[in-house]
């Protein structure tokens, strides 16, 4: 499969210092995705509040939608530590805070999403950290398709409710 990456031409507020190499647009026969290494997310779970979405900044793919906290992996990043990083920059979602129940990979071939599903062991407050939030607000399991979704975390929540149901969510 062959893809091809390109240098974001719209994206985030620049920020300080050099630019990431994973930072970049990667497209093959599939589509156009973000994260030249692939990208995570992190679906935290609290029990007592629900799912912690993301309504992501206008300016972003798929802007305006609700996600999950995450994005484009560091190159030779591992995708847990990848997604729990992002996280903690987007949303200040405390890494040690949180307990990884398990993981789920979109691979596409040149390009992957892996969704890391934690549950909240101690209760925080999340808190926008960067550009790339319009609001941060935990959302209970029941009500969460009621969101105006990102189109990959729609198809994908089905299944990721249904294994989070099942331990014990």
């Amino acid at each position: 499969m062959s893809a091809s990456i390109h240098q974001p031409s719209e994206g985030p507020p620049r920020r300080p210092g050099p630019r990431d190499p994973g930072d970049a647009w990667v497209e093959g026969e599939h589509g156009r995705y973000w994260g030249r290494f692939g990208a995570a997310g992190v679906l935290v779970h609290d029990v007592a509040r629900g799912i912690l979405l993301q309504h992501r900044a206008v300016w972003s793919d798929r802007g305006g939608t609700w996600g999950l906290p995450g994005g484009a992996l560091h190159q030779g990043e591992d995708a847990v530590e990848g997604a729990l990083r992002e996280a903690f920059e987007e949303a200040a979602v405390p890494p040690d805070g949180v307990k990884v129940l398990f993981t789920s990979v979109l691979d596409v071939g040149y390009w992957s999403y892996t969704t890391v599903v934690a549950r909240v062991l101690e209760p925080f407050e999340p808190a926008i950290n960067d550009p790339e939030s319009i609001a941060l607000e935990w959302v209970p399991l029941d009500t969460v398709h009621q969101k105006e979704l990102h189109p990959g975390f729609a198809s994908s929540w089905p299944e990721l409710r249904m294994r989070l149901l099942e331990d014990g969510g």
